[in-house]
C-alpha cells in the first residue's frame, strides 16, 4: 500500500541528538502541499500561537488518514522533533507515517527553535514550548484555525474543544510531552522516549544526590562534552537555515536560545559554583525540567529510556516513573536498547526504529500502538502490557525482554570493600586496610568520548591512569549467570583531608569521584557497563555518603568478576579543581557496601 507523501524522508537514526546535525548536512525539505490518494494525505500548514511572552510559528504536516472527515473522526497524535531536528526527520516523521497508516490523524511539527519554527530554543519549558504545543492541541479541536484559515474538524473529541490526543517523540521530543500535558489536561497519553527528568542532573549530575525530586543540592560534575555538543548545534542553527525568522534571536549573549538557558551555560564553563549564584541559575535547569511539575501531569505516559545511553541514563525514566505512579498517574516503563550513545549505531533487530516506523513488528512498537489503543480509542479491555520491561542483550532466541509486574525488579544483594582491594559476600571477610589514591590537574580517566558514536569515529577504551583510582574485584560467578536490573548504589566513607579543610562557599571547592562498575571476562578482558559512570560532589567528606550508580542490565556470566573502581577524574566530565589525596579505610564494621539489584542467581 503506498504512502501519500510528496517529500523525501530523512533517515538519520538519531537526528534527536545534537552531534548528529554535526555529521548529516541539515537542509529542509520543501513544505509539502496536500498529497494525493493513498492511506493519508499530508498537508503542511503554518500555525502561530501564544509561548510565553512571545508569539510563534509552528511549521506543521497534518496527516490525514483516508476516510476520516467529520463524520468520522478520528483521535490525534503529536509528535515533534528532538534537540537539532525537525518535522521532516525520521524520529518526527516515521511515527507519524506509521500511526497515520494505522488511522490516526497524526500532526508533526517543528520545535521552537528548529527547522522553520520561530522563537528561540527555550529547553521544553512548560510555560514556552508547553504553551506552544497546547496551541497545536486548539487546531486539533477545531476552535483555532491554521494561519491560512485551514480548521480541523475530523479529530475525535471527548467534549467541546477537547480533542482525543496523545503524544510520542524522543528526547527532546520527549520532555515537550510532559510539559505539554501539564499545562494542558486536554492531553490524553504520552509516550516520551529517552528523555530526561532534571536537566540540572543530566548536565551537571551528582550521584550522591540523585533526581528523586529533591532540590537545593551540590552541582555535580559538569557533563562538558554532551553540554557542548547540544550548545553548538542550537547557536548553528542560523548557519543551518540562513533565512530564520528573527523571532528566532537569543538573549544574553546567545544567538539561538532563550537568556536563562545561556546563564546557566555560562555558569557552567566557568568551573566557579558560588552557592547563592548556582542555586539560583541551576534552579533554571530543574524548573524546565518534569521533576518541577509531575505533580501537573495527568495523562497516562509510557515511559522508554535507553540502556545505551550516557546523557539521560535509566535513572531518570525511573524517577520520573516513581513521581507519576505516587502520585496516580498511570505509568508503564520500558528499558530499551538504544539510547544517545553509540549514535550513529542502528536498533539492534526487531527493536523499534521511530524512522522505519516498525510499531507493529517491534516489541516497544507494539506497546506503544496497546498504549493508544488504550487510551485514544478508550479500548478498557486493552492491555497495556506489564509495568515494567526491560532488554535483554542475551536472550538469544528466547523473549528480548523480561518483565516485572512492579518496578525495582531487582532485590538488593551486598558485597563489601575490604581493604586488599576485594569485593566480598560477607562483613566477616573483610581484610582491614587503607588504600590511597590522588588525582592530578588534568583528567587521568577515560569512559567515553561523548559525540564519538554521533560523528562515526571510533572511540578509545575505557582506561584510568594508575595511582588515580582504587579498584575492588569479586571472586568469580559460580553455579549460573547472574543478572543485575535496576540502579546499583554504593556507600561509602572517605578521608581527603585537603577537601576536610575546604571552607570555600564555592561549591567547585569540594571532592569530586566518579564511581563505575567493570565486568571482568575470564581471560582478563573488562568491559565498562555502557561506559557509565557515576560522578559525586561530597557535601561533607567527614561524613558517610551513598552514591545511585546509572541503572543497568546487565548479565554476569558464570567466571565472570564484577570490579568496582572510583577514580579521581574523568575527561568527560570536570572534575576536582585543586589535588585532593583520598583514603579509602575498611574494618569488617566499617567499610564501603556496593549493592547491586539481582534478578538472578548469586553474588560470588
Amino acid at each position: 500500500m503506498s504512502r501519500a507523501v510528496s517529500r523525501p524522508v530523512r533517515r538519520l537514526p538519531l537526528a534527536l541528538l545534537a552531534g548528529a546535525a554535526l555529521v548529516a548536512p541539515f537542509a529542509l525539505a520543501p513544505p509539502a502541499p496536500v498529497a494525493a490518494a493513498g492511506p493519508y494525505t499530508v498537508t503542511a500548514l503554518k500555525v502561530t500561537v501564544r509561548a510565553g511572552d512571545r508569539n510563534c510559528t509552528l511549521d506543521t504536516d497534518v496527516y490525514r488518514p483516508s476516510g476520516v472527515d467529520a463524520a468520522h473522526p478520528a483521535p490525534a497524535v503529536l509528535t515533534t522533533n528532538g534537540f537539532g531536528g525537525n518535522k521532516a526527520d525520521g524520529s518526527t516523521d516515521g511515527p507519524a507515517k506509521a500511526l497515520a497508516a494505522r488511522g490516526y490523524v497524526t500532526l508533526a511539527y517543528s520545535g521552537l527553535g528548529f527547522g522553520k519554527s520561530g522563537c528561540p530554543i527555550s529547553l521544553d519549558d512548560p510555560g514556552i514550548d508547553g504553551r506552544a504545543a497546547s496551541g497545536l492541541v486548539d487546531l486539533l479541536a477545531g476552535t483555532r484555525t491554521a494561519d491560512n484559515g485551514t480548521r480541523l474538524d475530523y479529530v475525535s473529541q471527548d467534549g467541546p474543544g477537547d480533542p482525543r490526543v496523545g503524544m510520542i517523540g524522543a528526547s527532546y521530543g520527549g520532555a515537550v510531552q510532559l510539559a505539554t500535558a501539564a499545562v494542558d489536561h486536554r492531553v490524553d497519553a504520552l509516550v516520551p522516549l529517552i528523555t530526561w527528568h532534571d536537566l540540572s542532573y543530566s548536565l551537571a549530575p551528582n550521584a550522591a544526590d540523585p533526581p528523586q525530586g529533591r532540590g537545593g543540592g551540590l552541582p555535580g560534575a559538569y557533563k562538558w562534552q554532551w553540554t557542548n555538543g547540544f550548545f553548538l548545534i542550537g547557536e548553528a542553527q542560523g548557519l543551518l537555515h540562513p533565512a530564520l525568522d528573527p523571532s528566532r534571536t537569543g538573549g544574553a549573549g546567545c544567538l539561538h536560545f532563550v537568556a536563562r538557558a545561556c546563564e546557566t551555560k555560562r555558569l557552567l564553563d566557568s568551573g566557579r559554583y558560588p552557592a547563592e549564584r548556582a542555586r539560583a541559575v541551576l534552579s533554571y535547569a530543574r524548573s524546565v525540567s518534569p521533576v518541577s511539575y509531575l505533580a501537573s501531569v495527568r495523562a497516562p505516559t509510557l515511559l522508554v529510556q535507553g540502556q545505551a545511553d550516557t546523557l539521560f541514563n535509566l535513572n531518570e525514566a525511573a524517577a520520573t516513573y516513581r513521581a507519576l505512579r505516587d502520585r496516580g498517574t498511570p505509568a508503564g516503563m520500558i528499558w530499551q536498547a538504544w539510547g544517545h550513545s553509540g549514535g550513529m549505531r542502528k536498533p539492534a533487530d526487531g527493536e523499534l526504529d521511530l524512522a522505519r516506523g516498525n510499531l507493529d513488528t517491534s516489541y516497544v512498537g507494539r506497546r506503544i500502538l496497546a498504549w493508544f489503543d488504550r487510551y485514544l480509542h478508550h479500548r478498557t479491555a486493552a492491555a497495556t502490557g506489564p509495568a515494567f520491561a526491560y532488554y535483554r542483550d542475551w536472550a538469544g532466541d528466547g523473549p528480548a525482554y523480561g518483565t516485572a509486574p512492579a518496578f525495582p525488579a531487582g532485590a538488593g544483594r551486598r558485597l563489601y570493600l575490604s581493604g586488599d582491594g576485594r569485593l566480598v559476600g560477607r562483613r566477616g571477610e573483610v581484610v582491614r586496610g587503607d588504600r590511597e589514591y590522588r588525582n592530578l590537574r588534568m583528567p587521568t580517566s577515560h569512559s567515553e568520548s561523548s559525540l564519538a558514536g554521533l560523528l562515526g569515529v571510533p572511540d578509545v577504551p575505557p582506561y584510568d591512569a594508575r595511582g588515580t583510582f582504587l579498584d575492588w574485584t569479586s571472586k568469580p560467578v559460580t553455579g549460573g549467570p547472574l543478572e543485575a536490573v535496576g540502579a546499583p548504589a554504593l556507600t561509602l566513607r572517605v578521608v581527603a583531608p585537603m577537601a576536610a579543610r575546604q571552607s570555600s562557599p564555592d561549591a567547585a571547592d569540594r571532592l569530586v569521584l566518579f564511581a563505575k562498575l567493570y565486568d571482568v571476562a575470564p581471560d582478563g578482558g573488562t568491559t565498562l557497563l555502557h561506559r557509565l559512570v557515576a560522578p559525586a560532589r561530597v557535601a561533607d567528606v567527614r561524613r558517610t555518603f551513598t552514591m545511585e550508580l546509572p541503572g543497568i542490565v546487565h548479565r554476569f556470566g558464570p567466571g565472570h568478576r564484577l570490579r568496582l573502581v572510583i577514580a579521581a577524574s574523568d575527561d568527560a566530565y570536570t572534575g576536582n579543581r585543586g589535588v585532593m589525596p583520598v583514603t579509602v579505610s575498611a574494618a569488617p564494621k566499617d567499610t564501603g557496601v556496593l549493592e547491586l539489584p539481582v534478578t538472578r542467581g548469586a553474588l560470588p
